[in-house]
């Protein structure tokens, strides 16, 4: 287990049994470690502002404060990841620090197969130029399609007014300074491309997953030093 799970995993055990302390002795035999991990991994989890006091003598430990916490989120990884681009785009902000700290308690509270949706989604959402608004992701489709990578039809129209019907395997979204983009492969032009999210119509999923083209991907972000999109 790395330290990431591991650390939600302590919060986790911790919230179960709540009010009831845990030994650090008692952690480091769950979790297979030592007793100075544990208590290196506890400290690391009241900085970031877990509710987690200690408590000393022969029956104390570690015991968290229920009413100070969330208990598991009931979200979808797409609405995880409109909760966590709002809190990432506050950076360079006031609220910067305030910010950070929301997000880690956010993607703490997450079932694991969620978080890890969500931090999948999160490596490909990319800001290209100068930015725009940092509204949340939208069409849950497109979010949802790119964290599986399924085929998606569009019923889209290109920025000449011209309407559509692209086949696409979904590789990411892009925020720039014209908005939300949907970055894929598109089979009608046998390359990548960005769809501006603002002229897709109808989303259809095929039921087909589409292949890795990371090289591709990286191509193209690669490219895009001036938010210059196509389609």
């Amino acid at each position: 287990m790395n330290r990431t799970d591991r650390l939600y995993a302590l919060v986790e055990e911790l919230r179960a049994v709540a009010p009831r302390p845990r030994s650090a002795g008692w952690l480091a035999k769950r979790f297979e470690v030592s007793t100075r991990t544990v208590e290196r991994d506890i400290a690391a989890l009241q900085q970031s502002g877990v509710p987690i006091w200690a408590d000393t003598g022969r029956r104390g430990g570690y015991a968290l404060d229920g009413s100070r916490t969330l208990p598991p989120l009931a979200l979808t990884a797409g609405e995880a990841l409109a909760v966590g681009i709002a809190l990432r785009s506050a950076e360079g902000s006031p609220f910067a620090a305030a910010a950070r700290s929301a997000a880690r308690k956010l993607l703490a509270g997450l079932p694991e197969d969620v978080r890890r949706r969500e931090e999948v989604l999160a490596g490909r959402v990319h800001l290209v130029g100068d930015g725009g608004t940092a509204s949340a992701v939208a069409h849950h489709e497109l979010a949802e399609a790119v964290a599986s990578g399924n085929v998606l039809r569009l019923d889209y129209v290109d920025a000449d007014g011209r309407p559509s019907y692209r086949d696409v395997e979904p590789m990411g979204l892009l925020w720039g300074s014209r908005g939300w983009y949907l970055l894929a492969w598109c089979r009608l032009r046998r390359g990548v491309r960005g769809f501006h999210v603002d002229r897709i119509g109808a989303v259809e999923a095929l039921g087909e997953r589409a292949p890795l083209r990371d090289a591709e991907l990286r191509r193209e972000l690669d490219r895009l030093d001036a938010d210059p999109l196509r389609e």
